[in-house]
Formats: structure tokens, C-alpha cells, sequence
């Protein structure tokens, strides 16, 4: 398989896989892909125990026209390095999509050693890293050890600059989806090695970037039902924000301003929140 060349393999993020059905899935993957129009690159999570994971790689190539896989390292059964490794081999022989993996400690409790990711990145299944360990001295030690072709991303928007900075190739980002007006050309500015701008404009999103990250994704839903997009709903174990980090939420989006804002309607120049949204969510 011919390893997929792309410059950004950055992406939006807002709906939780593992709280979906299949059916679900399948069904948001196709609309992003109907919305998309191959302008941008659709990467379908596929984050859980193998027989899911596999199945769930497969349906985003087959029937909903994802562009690649993005998959967690799996979780509660706390599996050693040699389970991982031969975890991720298993879905790659279902799927002809490229795969990107994820690390996220925090929420697997189990790392995917750099060992491991060196001997994946070895097969050309394997196009990318979304490295959300925070650990930018990481970076600076896998880049030499993987091939020239191998995307390292970001997957923590406060850490992204210094990503960049270091080596990295991009960021999935969580703020992109409500302010892509600052997070398009910040993003540009990191590649591009001008650093003044684009520290100024990871400082518009640095409150903002805190607010989604506390609580994420509750509060990635609410700041998306702000602008329009959709129900503030949850579904379990994941509850609604309490009123204090809706306030904190309104109050961020309110400091970026309305021409940086995401809106679900490209033609509507109206206001995206009422006067009073800071103060009363």
C-alpha cells in the first residue's frame, strides 16, 4: 500500500465514537463525507476492543467513504506492548484505509510505547501518530526513528505551537470547531515559521482552548449548541456541563469574536450568540 502523502492530516473532532452505534457511525461518516466533497480529508475513529475496531475500519471505507481510520490504543484490559502491536496488525489486515493511531494515556491508561509505534510505523498501513501525551521532548525522539512519511500530530491544541515548532506536522484540534477563523491561519503561521503571529493567535484561543479541554466533549457540545450546530445532549457516562463551565464556555466564544466563529450556515451574517449568553447559558 502505498503510504498516503498528506501535508495536513488535521481534522475536526466532535462526536465520541465509542458512545455510537455502528449504525450511527456509519450514518455521520457519510454525511461529513457528503459535506466534505473531497475538499478535505474525512478520518473516521475506530477506537475499541478489536472486533469492533475492525468491523467499525471496515464500514468507514466501504460504505461511508472515510479517507482513513484514526485508533485508540484499547482500553480496560490493560494490554501489554506485544497485545498492542498485534492489535493494531489485526485491523490493519481488515481495512484498506491508511491508519492513524492514537495515543492518549489519559484516557487509556496504557501508552503506546515508542518502540511499538517505531515497529508499526514500519508497514505502510500505518500513516500517522495523533500523539496526545502532551510531551514535546517525545517528539523530538520519535522523528529520527520513523520513516520521512510518517505524520506526527498533535492531539492537544494548547501544546500545538510548540508541536509544530519541534518537528511536528499539524494538530487535530478540538478548537477548530468552534473558531476555525483563528485556527486556519494559526495554523498556516506554524508552518509557515512565523512564530510572533502565531503565538498571538494561540493566545485569542488560549481561554477558549481551556474550556473545551476541561470538560471535553460536553463542553465542545455546548459551545457547538451556541453557535447553532446542535443539542447540548449528552449521552452516559458523559453529563451536560453545570452551569458555572457553561458560563465559562459562553464567556470564551464571546472573546474570539463572530467573524472567527464556525457557523452552521455559510450566508447567515447574524449574531451567533444573544447579548446576554455570557452571563445567562
Amino acid at each position: 500500500m502505498k503510504r498516503a502523502s498528506a501535508r495536513s492530516w488535521s481534522a475536526k473532532r466532535a462526536a465520541k465514537p465509542s458512545t455510537l452505534t455502528p449504525t450511527e457511525q456509519e450514518s455521520i461518516i457519510r454525511a461529513a463525507v457528503e459535506v466534505a466533497l473531497g475538499r478535505v480529508r474525512v478520518i473516521a475513529g475506530a477506537g475499541f476492543e478489536f472486533d469492533q475496531s475492525g468491523d467499525r475500519a471496515d464500514t468507514a471505507r466501504r460504505s461511508a467513504g472515510a479517507d482513513a481510520v484514526l485508533s485508540v490504543v484499547p482500553y480496560y484490559n490493560n494490554p501489554m506492548q506485544a497485545g498492542i502491536h498485534a492489535h493494531f496488525r489485526a485491523i490493519a489486515i481488515s481495512t484498506a484505509l491508511p491508519i492513524i493511531l492514537h495515543d492518549v494515556p489519559s484516557r487509556t491508561m496504557r501508552e503506546l510505547s515508542d518502540d511499538t509505534l517505531r515497529r508499526l510505523a514500519d508497514s505502510r498501513h500505518f500513516i500517522g501518530l495523533k500523539d496526545g501525551t502532551g510531551d514535546i521532548a517525545r517528539l523530538l525522539r520519535l522523528r529520527p526513528l520513523l520513516p520521512a512519511g510518517f505524520r506526527l500530530l498533535s492531539g492537544d491544541d494548547a501544546t500545538a505551537l510548540a508541536f509544530v515548532a519541534n518537528g511536528g506536522d499539524g494538530c487535530i484540534s478540538i478548537v477548530s470547531n468552534v473558531a476555525p477563523g483563528c485556527v486556519k491561519p494559526f495554523s498556516r503561521n506554524c508552518r509557515q515559521g512565523r512564530p510572533q503571529t502565531a503565538r498571538y493567535l494561540q493566545s485569542r484561543l488560549a481561554t477558549l482552548t481551556a474550556a473545551l479541554t476541561r470538560e471535553s466533549p460536553a463542553a465542545l457540545k455546548y459551545a457547538l449548541c451556541l453557535l447553532g450546530f446542535m443539542s447540548p445532549a449528552t449521552r452516559l457516562p458523559i453529563v451536560e456541563l453545570a452551569d458555572a463551565a457553561k458560563a465559562e464556555v459562553a464567556g470564551a466564544i464571546a472573546e474570539i469574536g463572530d467573524e472567527d466563529l464556525a457557523c452552521p450556515v455559510e450566508s447567515w451574517q447574524g449574531p451567533r450568540l444573544r447579548e446576554d449568553s455570557a452571563a445567562t447559558p
